[in-house]
């Protein structure tokens, strides 16, 4: 199937943002699994791991003095501050990769996309949910947060479907196939445009 998505001398970068609870990484994942051309950036990040979570698979659980180092020393393409928690994307991970002839996916927030804005060449993709309300309940649904981090995620989740705008791509995921066809869609005709064709 990667006749579809065509191996480049230097890969794309895709950044796919959306409120916690609406199936990025779920539709990430499923992109891969299609794609073995596709790769999701493991980012770094100072918060505990969740029951699952493992490190260098989800997240690379690093301490918050490591992750100070990093940004002393601009190892990051684009890190935030999210509940008193770092998150970053390592430069030369999707450097590697990118040169690799890999397409990477870089699954950051909106403050983390406004960062790399205008300074390294993505293509952006909004996910939301039908409803700040189908959020609540896919939320509540995980039960992996208290309720009042649900909804300290559902205030930020209004703030960060206001950001739709300023990205390329915008799906809604009401129903998880659909979602991942109108993904899968725009990850292939973004690989086929001319201005890559150079780049074969």
């Amino acid at each position: 199937m990667d006749s579809l998505i065509p191996r480049l001398n230097r890969g794309l970068c895709f950044i796919v943002s959306a409120p916690a609870g609406t199936g990025k990484t779920t539709l990430v994942q499923m992109l891969m699994k299609e794609f073995p051309i596709v790769v999701m950036n493991i980012s770094l990040t100072t918060r505990e791991p969740r029951a699952g979570e493992a490190h260098g698979q989800d997240y690379y659980f690093v301490s918050r003095e490591e992750f100070e180092d990093k940004i002393r020393s601009d190892e990051f393409l684009e890190y935030v501050d999210l509940y008193g928690n770092y998150y970053g994307s390592s430069r030369g991970w999707v450097e590697k990769k990118l040169n690799e002839g890999k397409h990477v996916v870089l699954v950051i927030d909106t403050q983390g996309a406004r960062k790399l804005k205008g300074k390294f060449e993505c293509v952006s993709i909004f996910i939301r949910p039908p409803s700040l309300e189908v959020l609540r309940k896919r939320l509540s649904d995980r039960k992996t947060e208290t309720t009042e981090m649900i909804e300290k995620r559902l205030k930020w989740a209004e703030q960060e479907m206001n950001a739709v705008s300023e990205y390329d791509y915008q799906i809604v995921n009401d129903n998880l196939s659909t979602a991942y066809q109108v993904l899968r869609s725009i990850v292939i005709a973004e690989s086929h445009k001319v201005k890559n064709k150079n780049n074969i």
